[in-house]
C-alpha cells in the first residue's frame, strides 16, 4: 500500500511509520494485535452504552426521532471540523484557530447576503474562498516561517475573533431560507413513505450498511492478500454484525422524523467518504502519516514536509468555512461569539476517537465515533436540563481519561 522506496536507514522508517497509520495498528504478536482490536471495539462500545445510558436517564427522549435528526445537525460543526483536525493532529500540529474563523466567515456570509445582496450560492462560493485564504495564510507561516503551529493559530484564535467581533458587532439575522434550509431541513418524501417511514432515508441507510460491510471485507481480504495480521474471525464478524444492526437501527428512528435524511447528514457523509479516502489511498494521506510518524525520515525519503504542512492547513480552513455555513445556517444568523469552544470539541473528538496525540496514528471513522460521543454528551446532558457548568466539567473529564487510557496503552504495549 506505499510506495516503493528503498528499504534501508530512515527511509525504511518513514515507510514503516506509513504502513503502521494505514493498517490497523499491528503488532508483534497476536496477543498484542488483538489488544489494539479491543480498544478500537471499546470505542464503538463506549457509544453505545452512553446511548442507552442517556436514552434510560431522559425517560426514552434521547432516541425519538427527532432528536436523532437533531444529534446530527447540532453536532455537524464537530464532525466536520475534526475532519481536519485529525489530519492536522496526525502530522504532529494543532489548530486552535477555527472556532473564531468560523465566526468569521460566518459574519462574511451574513453581510454577503444581506448587505451585498448576493445570492446564497454565491456567498458560500466566497466563503469558502475565505476558507482557502485563511489556511494559506496559517500554512504559510507553518510550513514555510517554521512557526509552531501552536502558537500561529493561537495568534489566529485572537486575530480572527476580533474581526468577527468588529464584523458583526450586532447579530445579522434575515438570511435567505434557501440558506438557512441547509442545516434545519432534510430529504422527506422523495421516494413516498412505507406508513410512517420515509423510503428515501431507508433505502440511503440500506445502501451505506451494504456499503460499509463490501469495505470491511475488501479491507480484509487486502491484508490477507499482503500477508499482514487480521483480526480474530469471530471478532470480525461480530464488528460486522454489531455496527450493520447500529446503523439500520438508526436509519429506522430517522425514517420516522418530521425532516427525513438531513441534508447536513448527507454533506457529513460526503465528506466522511472522501477523506477516508484521500487518508489510506492517496499519496497525500500516505505524506500525512509517515510525517507524523518520524518527520526526519520522511525528509530523508523524499517527502516535501513543508508543502504537506502547507496544503493541510488550508484544507482545515476550507473545512472551517464548511463548519461556518453550517452553523450560520443553523443559528439563521451571524453572530460574534459563534464558533466559541469548537476548537475544543474538534480536538477532543479526535482524541476520544483514538488519534495519538504524539502525532502518526488517527482514523476519520474514529474521530466520527468521538464526535458523536461528544454528540450524545451534549444532547443528552440538553435533555436532562443539566447546568453548562456541569456539562464542561463532564467533557473536560472525558477528554482527560481518553487521553490517559490511550498512554496507558502505549505504555503498556512498549513495555511489553
Amino acid at each position: 500500500m506505499t510506495e516503493p522506496v528503498p528499504q534501508d536507514g530512515a527511509i525504511a522508517t518513514a515507510t514503516t511509520s506509513t504502513d503502521a497509520a494505514l493498517t490497523p495498528e499491528p503488532s508483534p504478536s497476536a496477543e498484542g494485535h488483538k489488544r489494539v482490536n479491543v480498544r478500537e471495539y471499546g470505542l464503538v462500545a463506549a457509544l453505545i452504552v452512553i446511548v442507552l445510558l442517556f436514552q434510560v436517564l431522559t425517560g426514552g427522549k434521547l432516541l425519538m426521532p427527532d432528536n436523532i435528526a437533531s444529534l446530527f445537525q447540532q453536532n455537524a460543526y464537530v464532525m466536520i471540523l475534526a475532519i481536519g483536525m485529525v489530519m492536522v493532529i496526525i502530522a504532529g500540529h494543532i489548530d486552535l484557530s477555527v472556532g473564531s474563523i468560523v465566526a468569521f466567515i460566518g459574519g462574511i456570509l451574513a453581510i454577503a447576503m444581506i448587505n451585498w445582496n448576493l445570492p446564497w450560492p454565491l456567498a458560500i462560493l466566497l466563503g469558502l474562498g475565505v476558507g482557502v485564504a485563511v489556511g494559506a495564510w496559517q500554512g504559510f507561516w507553518v510550513a514555510y516561517v517554521g512557526i509552531p503551529a501552536f502558537i500561529v493559530t493561537l495568534a489566529g484564535m485572537l486575530v480572527f475573533r476580533g474581526l468577527a467581533i468588529l464584523l458583526v458587532g450586532e447579530t445579522i439575522a434575515g438570511l435567505p431560507s434557501g440558506f438557512v434550509g441547509i442545516s434545519n431541513a432534510g430529504i422527506l418524501g422523495l421516494f413516498g413513505y412505507s406508513g410512517a417511514l420515509d423510503i428515501f432515508t431507508l433505502v440511503l441507510g440500506i445502501i451505506a450498511t451494504v456499503a460499509f460491510v463490501f469495505g470491511q471485507l475488501r479491507s480484509r481480504r487486502s491484508l490477507v492478500k499482503h500477508g499482514l495480521q487480521t483480526e480474530p474471525q469471530p471478532m470480525f464478524l461480530a464488528k460486522l454484525i454489531g455496527v450493520s444492526l447500529l446503523l439500520l437501527f438508526f436509519t429506522y428512528v430517522l425514517a420516522q422524523s418530521a425532516i427525513g435524511t438531513p441534508y447536513v447528514l448527507l454533506l457529513v457523509g460526503a465528506l466522511i467518504l472522501a477523506y477516508a479516502f484521500l487518508m489510506g489511498r492517496t499519496v497525500f494521506g500516505r505524506h500525512i502519516y509517515a510525517i507524523g510518524g518520524n518527520v526526519h525520515a520522511a525528509v530523508l525519503s523524499g517527502i516535501d514536509v513543508k508543502k504537506v504542512n502547507f496544503w493541510i492547513f488550508v484544507n482545515m480552513g476550507v473545512l472551517a468555512a464548511v463548519a461556518a455555513i453550517v452553523t450560520t445556517s443553523r443559528a439563521g444568523a451571524a453572530l460574534a461569539a459563534a464558533g466559541n469552544n469548537y476548537e475544543l470539541d474538534a480536538i477532543a473528538a479526535c482524541f476520544i476517537g483514538g488519534t495519538a496525540v504524539t502525532g502518526g496514528v488517527g482514523k476519520v471513522s474514529g474521530v466520527i465515533v468521538g464526535a458523536l460521543i461528544m454528540g450524545v454528551l451534549n444532547m443528552g446532558l440538553s435533555i436532562m436540563g443539566t447546568n453548562p457548568a456541569h456539562v464542561m466539567v463532564i467533557k473536560g473529564l472525558v477528554l482527560l481519561f481518553a487521553v490517559a487510557f490511550d498512554l496507558i496503552n502505549k505504555r503498556r504495549a512498549s513495555g511489553r
